[in-house]
């Protein structure tokens, strides 16, 4: 029997970070439009194309990266998330990770779970990890179980406590939340009824499409929409031994469920005046959290002392805020990225000047509006931000300010740039640090625009001379020069 969906979505304006792919025919008319522009316009400007600038980027993975692995999807994905690690050894890494399939409706939207074989640093080889065709899946990403998703996936996040349970967001008011084990798999068919959600949260009045958070202490959700509203959730009660309880008869398996039970919230707050686009939780405190949306506010709120907010900061950027992210390392800095095409550091202490935001900082380094920031796990001045530039830049701000005597660095890099992930074609639309395996991360751009559907998930992790301690590097460089001069001495 067709179940009825958690609420029924919305029709509603094309998402600013999302949209359906074009069926195949518009797909082509499309390209055709583009490649008639481009003849027109090829004289007239000078800048190198996507293409160019990627093959240039090509040539040179070898140098930038230990390792890299390259891989096509069919349909675009508009998250990726790394879940828990399963298994180490001794040249590579198994690990979850998590996507979607974000399709035309030809077949359902799905939520992907794959096993990734993730390569130990300094085992791959430089001559090989450039060789890799563009319209290939991975050998190192293989599909392990598909769940059949009421609606596409905007958004997918993990529970830090048991990173088998994940919630997601799509165009509805409801945030749904998965006990992704304990979930049936499905054959991906037209017409195939959607997975029941193991839990489903309520307290949206209008769609939820991006902002979704999970807190680091506790098992607390919270969410933003078009409501304008944050809504905070607690699913302590549906937690037991590690795995969600299923409120099924005996003998009867989730997927026989008619719809997954329902949760409502503990607190919504209201204080913005547009849509809420992303939010991020603190990492020392489950009562502490931040929100960022389309009226350019950043405001933080704390659950103890009410639904308000406890501080606002106006005009934080100098457009609609895509995105933030809570330094776990150092809880009093906030990184905000936005359509102004920057990214900004604040410092909760001193969030303000003349009633507006006050940044410590302004990173300038994207030409598109910036889709996600996040903070390294590794090192706490290090960062992320993803644009629709199709750049995934990589930030350090202890380099800010700080003189560089090296002649070949180019005077228009950006303070604290200092690596810059060109591999994608199309806006970088979600990234994700890999906390089991230091430097590496996920990321994954919808191409819609560049090759007319699609996306391109990519795994990687760049050379340990970039960002190890240079005097650590110097020292290494001179082991390995006595070595060839011993060797070269040698009879």
């Amino acid at each position: 029997m067709e179940s009825s969906q958690p609420q029924q979505q919305q029709q509603q304006g094309p998402k600013k970070r999302g949209r359906k792919p074009k069926p195949k025919d518009e797909k082509e008319q499309q390209q055709q439009q583009q490649s008639a522009g481009k003849t027109k316009e090829g004289k007239k400007s000078q800048q190198p194309s996507v293409d160019e600038k990627y093959t240039q980027w090509k040539s040179l993975v070898p140098v930038l990266y230990d390792w890299l692995a390259n891989h096509n999807l069919v349909w675009p994905s508009l998250s990726c998330r790394w879940g828990p690690q399963l298994e180490q050894a001794t040249y590579k890494n198994r690990q979850r990770l998590y996507l979607s399939e974000q399709t035309d409706g030809s077949v359902p939207n799905t939520l992907v779970i794959a096993n990734c074989e993730v390569v130990k640093p300094r085992v791959a080889a430089a001559e090989h990890i450039s060789q890799f065709n563009e319209e290939a899946r991975s050998p190192f990403v293989k599909k392990y179980k598909t769940l059949i998703h009421p609606g596409e996936v905007n958004r997918i996040r993990e529970l830090p406590q048991n990173s088998n349970i994940i919630a997601t967001h799509t165009d509805s008011p409801d945030v749904l939340i998965w006990d992704v084990e304990a979930q049936p798999n499905r054959h991906a068919v037209l017409g195939a009824t959607h997975s029941r959600p193991d839990l489903i949260l309520t307290g949206h009045q209008d769609n939820a499409e991006f902002a979704l958070a999970m807190c680091p202490t506790e098992p607390y959700v919270i969410s933003g929409g078009k409501d304008k509203s944050v809504v905070l959730w607690s699913i302590q009660d549906h937690i037991s031994g590690g795995s969600i309880i299923k409120q099924n008869k005996p003998g009867e398996g989730n997927d026989k469920a008619p719809e997954g039970p329902s949760v409502g919230p503990r607190g919504i707050f209201c204080g913005h005046e547009d849509t809420v686009e992303d939010v991020a939780f603190s990492p020392s405190s489950a009562h502490e959290f931040c929100s960022v949306g389309d009226d350019s506010c950043l405001i933080l709120w704390d659950a103890r002392v009410g639904t308000s907010p406890a501080v606002k900061v106006e005009k934080a950027h100098d457009a609609d805020l895509h995105c933030v992210d809570w330094n776990r390392h150092d809880d009093n800095l906030i990184l905000t990225g936005s359509a102004d095409t920057t990214v900004r550091l604040f410092d909760r202490r001193n969030l303000t000047s003349n009633g507006v935001g006050s940044p410590i900082y302004k990173f300038e380094g994207h030409k598109a509006a910036v889709l996600c920031v996040q903070w390294s796990p590794d090192k706490s001045s290090v960062f992320g931000s993803s644009a629709e530039d199709g750049l995934l830049n990589i930030w350090d701000y202890d380099k800010v300010g700080k003189k560089v005597d090296r002649p070949s660095k180019s005077p228009s890099t950006p303070a604290g740039l200092f690596f810059q992930h060109a591999g994608h074609r199309d806006k970088v639309v979600d990234f994700h640090w890999n906390a089991s395996d230091p430097w590496t991360i996920v990321s994954v751009s919808d191409d819609c625009d560049t090759t007319g559907g699609g996306g391109t998930l990519q795994i990687w992790r760049m050379s340990d001379l970039l960002y190890r301690p240079e005097e650590e590097v110097l020292a290494e460089l001179e082991k390995f020069k006595s070595h060839v001069i011993s060797c070269a001495g040698k009879p």
